[in-house]
Protein backbone atom coordinates (compact mmCIF):
# COMPACT_ATOMS: atom_id res chain seq x y z
CA UNK A 1 0.00 0.00 0.00
CA UNK A 2 2.90 2.25 1.01
CA UNK A 3 4.68 1.64 -2.38
CA UNK A 4 1.83 2.65 -4.60
CA UNK A 5 1.30 5.75 -2.26
CA UNK A 6 4.73 6.55 -3.59
CA UNK A 7 4.41 5.53 -7.29
CA UNK A 8 1.19 7.61 -7.17
CA UNK A 9 2.97 10.18 -5.80
CA UNK A 10 6.17 9.97 -8.47
CA UNK A 11 3.80 10.30 -11.42
CA UNK A 12 1.57 12.77 -10.07
CA UNK A 13 4.66 14.82 -9.48
CA UNK A 14 6.20 13.65 -13.07
CA UNK A 15 2.76 15.16 -14.47
CA UNK A 16 3.32 18.26 -12.48
CA UNK A 17 6.84 18.42 -13.64
CA UNK A 18 5.42 18.75 -17.15
CA UNK A 19 3.12 21.49 -16.30
CA UNK A 20 5.23 23.26 -14.67
CA UNK A 21 7.83 23.19 -17.27
CA UNK A 22 5.02 24.74 -19.84
CA UNK A 23 4.49 27.22 -17.72
CA UNK A 24 7.52 28.72 -16.97
CA UNK A 25 10.27 27.14 -18.69
CA UNK A 26 11.80 25.60 -15.82
CA UNK A 27 11.87 22.45 -13.39
CA UNK A 28 12.47 23.09 -9.66
CA UNK A 29 15.45 21.83 -8.28
CA UNK A 30 13.15 20.71 -5.52
CA UNK A 31 11.03 18.76 -7.79
CA UNK A 32 13.48 17.10 -9.01
CA UNK A 33 15.63 15.99 -5.64
CA UNK A 34 11.82 14.60 -4.85
CA UNK A 35 11.43 12.60 -7.19
CA UNK A 36 14.57 10.57 -7.04
CA UNK A 37 14.21 10.97 -3.17
CA UNK A 38 10.60 9.42 -3.17
CA UNK A 39 13.08 6.10 -5.08
CA UNK A 40 14.57 5.28 -1.84
CA UNK A 41 11.78 4.12 0.50
CA UNK A 42 9.98 3.02 -2.79
CA UNK A 43 13.18 0.54 -3.42
CA UNK A 44 13.04 -0.34 0.32
CA UNK A 45 9.10 -1.26 0.11
CA UNK A 46 9.38 -3.08 -3.45
CA UNK A 47 11.24 -6.40 -2.80
CA UNK A 48 13.82 -6.47 -4.95
CA UNK A 49 16.82 -7.79 -4.67
CA UNK A 50 19.47 -5.62 -3.75
CA UNK A 51 21.68 -6.33 -7.12
CA UNK A 52 18.54 -4.80 -8.80
CA UNK A 53 18.20 -1.66 -6.71
CA UNK A 54 22.38 -1.38 -7.26
CA UNK A 55 21.69 -1.22 -11.18
CA UNK A 56 18.89 1.02 -10.79
CA UNK A 57 21.47 3.20 -8.88
CA UNK A 58 23.68 2.19 -12.12
CA UNK A 59 21.26 3.35 -14.43
CA UNK A 60 20.44 6.67 -12.52
CA UNK A 61 24.64 7.71 -12.84
CA UNK A 62 24.40 6.87 -16.27
CA UNK A 63 21.87 9.12 -16.92
CA UNK A 64 22.95 11.67 -14.82
CA UNK A 65 26.59 11.83 -16.90
CA UNK A 66 24.87 11.66 -20.10
CA UNK A 67 22.39 14.78 -19.46
CA UNK A 68 24.61 16.88 -17.88
CA UNK A 69 26.88 16.57 -21.24
CA UNK A 70 23.80 16.97 -22.73
CA UNK A 71 23.27 20.55 -20.62
CA UNK A 72 26.51 21.07 -21.02
CA UNK A 73 26.26 21.22 -24.81
CA UNK A 74 23.35 23.80 -24.26
CA UNK A 75 20.90 20.44 -25.57
CA UNK A 76 18.89 20.52 -22.63
CA UNK A 77 18.23 22.74 -19.89
CA UNK A 78 19.03 22.48 -16.20
CA UNK A 79 16.02 21.20 -14.94
CA UNK A 80 15.43 18.44 -17.52
CA UNK A 81 19.25 16.98 -17.06
CA UNK A 82 17.98 16.77 -13.53
CA UNK A 83 14.85 15.14 -14.15
CA UNK A 84 16.05 12.75 -16.31
CA UNK A 85 18.63 10.74 -13.57
CA UNK A 86 15.82 11.17 -10.98
CA UNK A 87 13.09 9.40 -12.91
CA UNK A 88 15.52 6.66 -14.71
CA UNK A 89 15.96 5.43 -11.29
CA UNK A 90 12.61 4.67 -10.90
CA UNK A 91 12.55 3.16 -14.57
CA UNK A 92 15.70 1.02 -14.00
CA UNK A 93 17.53 -1.33 -16.49
CA UNK A 94 14.89 -3.11 -17.23
CA UNK A 95 12.90 -0.04 -18.99
CA UNK A 96 15.46 2.44 -20.00
CA UNK A 97 15.58 1.82 -23.49
CA UNK A 98 11.23 1.94 -23.23
CA UNK A 99 12.10 5.23 -21.49
CA UNK A 100 15.08 7.16 -24.05
CA UNK A 101 12.47 6.41 -26.72
CA UNK A 102 9.48 7.51 -25.69
CA UNK A 103 11.00 10.14 -24.39
CA UNK A 104 12.45 10.99 -27.65
CA UNK A 105 9.57 10.43 -29.89
CA UNK A 106 7.22 12.77 -27.53
CA UNK A 107 9.66 15.43 -27.58
CA UNK A 108 9.81 15.54 -31.47
CA UNK A 109 6.22 15.53 -31.22
CA UNK A 110 6.11 18.23 -29.09
CA UNK A 111 9.15 20.42 -30.74
CA UNK A 112 6.82 20.22 -34.13
CA UNK A 113 3.86 21.45 -32.09
CA UNK A 114 5.33 23.87 -30.68
CA UNK A 115 7.06 25.02 -34.05
CA UNK A 116 4.06 25.11 -35.90
CA UNK A 117 2.11 27.21 -32.88
CA UNK A 118 4.72 29.58 -33.13
CA UNK A 119 4.77 29.71 -36.95
CA UNK A 120 0.65 30.57 -36.91
CA UNK A 121 -0.41 31.87 -33.46
CA UNK A 122 1.20 35.01 -31.99
CA UNK A 123 2.00 34.14 -28.40
CA UNK A 124 -0.07 37.80 -27.01
CA UNK A 125 -3.27 35.27 -27.89
CA UNK A 126 -2.38 32.10 -25.76
CA UNK A 127 -3.48 31.87 -22.15
CA UNK A 128 -0.89 33.05 -19.55
CA UNK A 129 -0.25 29.74 -18.62
CA UNK A 130 0.78 28.06 -21.61
CA UNK A 131 2.25 31.33 -23.75
CA UNK A 132 6.03 30.50 -22.60
CA UNK A 133 6.58 28.02 -24.64
CA UNK A 134 5.46 29.66 -27.70
CA UNK A 135 7.20 33.04 -27.32
CA UNK A 136 10.34 33.78 -29.87
CA UNK A 137 13.65 32.14 -28.74
CA UNK A 138 11.71 30.30 -26.17
CA UNK A 139 12.90 26.26 -25.30
CA UNK A 140 10.66 23.41 -25.51
CA UNK A 141 8.85 22.33 -22.22
CA UNK A 142 11.00 18.92 -22.29
CA UNK A 143 9.52 18.12 -18.82
CA UNK A 144 6.22 17.16 -20.96
CA UNK A 145 8.38 14.57 -22.73
CA UNK A 146 10.20 13.04 -19.73
CA UNK A 147 6.93 12.92 -18.29
CA UNK A 148 5.53 11.40 -20.99
CA UNK A 149 8.78 8.90 -21.15
CA UNK A 150 8.30 7.55 -17.78
CA UNK A 151 4.43 6.61 -18.34
CA UNK A 152 5.18 4.91 -21.73
CA UNK A 153 7.85 2.71 -20.04
CA UNK A 154 6.56 1.80 -16.53
CA UNK A 155 4.71 -1.24 -17.62
CA UNK A 156 8.35 -2.56 -18.06
CA UNK A 157 9.69 -0.95 -14.87
CA UNK A 158 9.89 -3.41 -11.71
CA UNK A 159 9.37 -1.01 -9.65
CA UNK A 160 6.60 1.07 -11.55
CA UNK A 161 4.69 -2.03 -12.91
CA UNK A 162 4.24 -3.10 -9.33
CA UNK A 163 2.77 0.07 -8.17
CA UNK A 164 0.38 0.16 -11.74
CA UNK A 165 -0.63 -3.71 -10.94
CA UNK A 166 -1.87 -2.63 -7.43
CA UNK A 167 -4.80 -0.64 -9.01
CA UNK A 168 -5.47 -3.17 -12.10
CA UNK A 169 -3.25 -1.49 -14.99
CA UNK A 170 -1.04 -3.64 -17.16
CA UNK A 171 -1.85 -6.74 -14.75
Amino acid sequence: MILALLGCVFLALCVFAALHDIHSLKIPNWLNLTLAGLFIPAAALSGLPLELVGAHLLVGAAAFLVAFGLFAFNIFGGGDAKMIPAVMLWVGPAAWLEFVMGMALAGGVLALIVLLVRKTVPAVLLPGAIRAPFEDEAGVPYGVAIAAGVFLAAPQSPILSQVLSQFGIFS
